[in-house]
């Protein structure tokens, strides 16, 4: 473990993160580093009151006592992906030919040397028990009390997550829901899919860790880091890896590491990073 400290190099793509990771900038060398346990974690759901529900999929990695993640769309992770993972190295799976096992593997190594403590920046948020409803919108307000309270007008939100729109609204803020998968909100709203073309007419975003793993995350930390608007990520995906770059274009992180909000009904935690409350 490297010694605790709120201090970390600047980094402004996922491409030197993993340079500063393999040259040894956050500790241990990768190469020695080597995954004991890869496993896949799938998800149905359909909330009581509401008129649709979804699938979740995650490739999660084990790493000494620590577990990286990556959603992906169901169904699109080939079962050999799996093998490819278990005993290899942290450093030859940052070079994987799949996206999303890099980012499990980025995530699995720093949430090794940067575990979710306040010595590394890290404020925990209580989850209370409850139903997968009850808990889904207890972490929405975790997740959008990240925002400014003041200057917002409209937010894009990049992965469309009911519970965080209905925050929201609640809170009198307009939003332009975006999602690769499209349809409507549960208040039958359109889903746009391009979020690139939306960000000039939005004040802030608000973005699932799961832009990590399909490459859409770059341009958005572009965007944030070049006009100063805020960009708060949401992260199961990630939520070691984009904690990185708070202060680099991300203004905040809602940090949620393996065991997630919905695979548990008792008191849990997440981690914050960032934002001003």
């Amino acid at each position: 473990m490297t010694t605790p400290t709120l201090h970390q190099p600047a980094v402004r793509t996922i491409d030197q993160l993993i340079e500063a990771v393999r040259t040894g900038t956050y500790g241990p060398d990768p190469a020695q580093g080597r995954i004991a346990l890869a496993f896949t974690t799938a998800q149905a759901v359909h909330h009581a009151g509401r008129s649709g529900g979804y699938r979740n999929e995650v490739l999660s990695l084990r790493l000494d006592a620590a577990v990286g993640s990556c959603a992906v769309e169901p169904g699109a992770l080939p079962p050999a992906a799996l093998d490819d993972c278990v005993g290899a190295s942290v450093a030859e799976l940052l070079s994987h030919p799949m996206l999303p096992v890099q980012v499990a593997a980025l995530d699995a190594y720093l949430s090794h040397v940067r575990p979710h403590t306040p010595e590394h920046g890290a404020r925990p948020y209580a989850l209370p028990a409850g139903s997968s409803l009850h808990r889904s919108r207890a972490r929405a307000r975790a997740v959008v009390g990240l925002l400014p309270a003041t200057g917002i007008r409209r937010v894009l939100v990049i992965g469309v997550v009911n519970s965080l729109l209905e925050q929201l609204r609640a809170r009198g803020l307009e939003y332009v829901p975006c999602d690769l998968k499209g349809g409507a909100t549960e208040w039958d709203e359109p889903v746009r899919t391009d979020a690139l073309a939306e960000l000039e007419h939005c004040d802030a975003v608000l973005a699932s860790g799961m832009t990590l793993g399909n490459g859409t995350f770059q341009p958005l930390l572009d965007h944030a880091a070049a006009t100063g608007k805020p960009l708060v990520m949401f992260a199961q995906t990630g939520s070691a890896v984009l904690p990185r770059f708070v202060g680099a274009g991300v203004s905040a992180v809602s940090a949620e590491p393996y065991p997630f909000f919905w695979l548990d009904g008792g008191p849990g935690v997440i981690h914050r990073y960032g934002g001003t409350r």
